[in-house]
């Protein structure tokens, strides 16, 4: 009896530079997640003012927008690995700022703004990067393993650097932003182990200007209706609906769990995401891919509405937990079309351009989140924000009939592909 055949496909985790790769990014996504908690606990104490955690995305967006699209240009031209080294040392030497706050702490929140503008800087240069190297280390039939595999173990930093920075605040603020600095070096270190295997030669780009380098990417997502109403759904739903801006006041004013509980709420909407992306890595969205995903941007909207209302810790906990999975589902359709639709040698500026958009949802909607608390109270603007993540649902769907109509991911993909071609 002829014995079984064995499937020779390499896994994943298996190839040269992918296990360095997942330990140097979830490093570095570890220290982002434990500073980003220290860095609100300490100004909103320092400032007792909603409108300073504004400040604290304004700081890390506006540089952000600077930068972006010329990040984009230099990630599809130059070695990036080497970008991405400086752009996480520029990130440890702000971790070593932040040490050196705390050992002489200021009165006023002005020079923690200043360092969190060099922070933003560096991460101007860390998004596109990060998605444009990943599949210069895998083969193209193991890119999209990849990408779900990197996705879910990033989810660990995500959900245990928040409680990690809660638990070591009470330690002291110095001790806290040298474990950061710590693990800033570490992905330093590891980075060095990654080989880059997959680099396709770059068009050669002499006839072009500068300015239409930068904007290049803008012009591909722009031809794309169903990728552009993907990202600016994203961008308008999170950009009204996030509320993790407000955590450190609900922590503190309203549910009444200190920096332990601060850090539980922030790492709730991750576990929820890690559980969602658990789940589509085994069970993939198949048909009706723009409904799904339009019924998922609405739950979204709806459990951050009941956030917003809860005095409950452990409701609170269970609507951010819900609020990551329904996110994750925007995540992973966003991604998988913008890594398999897009050549290499313009990975960099069209995940220059989506970076954009995350972190004009992220930051910018911390400021957004910072401001109404101010004018209207913590309570109505965080249901302000649900509301409008709704009436952004009820917007996108009427607006862009393509994507409600979406079925198969993959036959966007192959749609896309086509296009270019007929372009050529």
């Amino acid at each position: 009896m002829p014995l079984p055949t064995v499937d020779a496909e390499p896994r994943v985790y298996q190839h040269p530079g992918f296990a360095p790769f997942v330990l140097a990014r979830l490093g570095a996504a570890l220290a982002m997640q434990v500073q980003a908690i220290i860095v609100a606990w300490q100004v909103y104490a320092l400032t007792r003012d909603p409108l300073s955690l504004g400040y604290v995305g304004l700081a890390q967006f506006l540089p952000m927008v600077v930068l972006l699209l010329p990040a984009g240009d230099l990630v599809d031209r130059f070695d990036r690995r080497l970008i991405l080294h400086a752009s996480w040392a520029a990130q440890a030497v702000c971790s070593a700022l932040f040490i050196m706050l705390s050992l002489n702490p200021p009165d006023h929140a002005g020079p923690f703004y200043a360092v969190l503008v060099l922070f933003g800087a560096a991460r101007a240069f860390t998004g596109p990067t990060l998605q444009s190297l990943l599949p210069q280390i895998v083969p193209q039939a193991l890119l999209g393993k990849a990408i779900a595999l990197n996705s879910s173990i990033m989810k660990i930093a995500v959900i245990g650097g928040p409680m990690l920075g809660g638990l070591l605040y009470p330690l002291g603020a110095t001790t806290a932003y040298s474990v950061v600095l710590g693990c800033f070096l570490f992905a330093l270190a590891m980075l060095f182990l990654v080989p880059v295997r997959y680099r396709q030669r770059p068009l050669h780009s002499g006839d072009t200007t500068s300015w239409q380098r930068f904007t290049a990417g803008i012009l591909y997502i722009r031809h794309k209706p169903v990728i552009l109403g993907i990202i600016s759904l994203d961008l308008f739903a999170v950009l009204f609906g996030g509320v993790v801006a407000l955590l450190p006041i609900y922590a503190d004013e309203i549910l009444h769990v200190g920096s332990e509980g601060l850090g539980a709420l922030r790492s709730a909407i991750a576990l929820g995401a890690f559980v969602m992306g658990l789940y589509l890595g085994v069970r993939a969205i198949r048909r009706h891919t723009g409904l799904v995903m339009f019924a998922a941007v609405a739950i979204f909207g709806v459990a951050n509405l009941v956030f917003a209302l809860s005095t409950s810790f452990w409701l609170s906990l269970a609507a951010l937990f819900i609020a990551g999975a329904a996110d994750m589902i925007s995540v992973y359709v966003r991604l998988t079309l913008l890594q398999l639709a897009t050549p290499d040698e313009m990975r960099g500026r069209v995940n220059a351009v989506n970076m954009l958009f995350i972190g004009a949802s992220n930051e910018l909607g911390e400021f957004e989140s910072g401001i109404t608390a101010s004018w209207f109270g913590t309570v109505p603007a965080a249901v302000i924000g649900g509301v409008g993540t709704l009436a952004v649902v009820g917007l996108w769907m009427w607006g862009f009939p393509v994507l409600r109509q979406v079925d198969r991911l993959e036959d966007v993909a192959v749609e896309e592909d086509q296009h270019s071609a007929l372009r050529k």
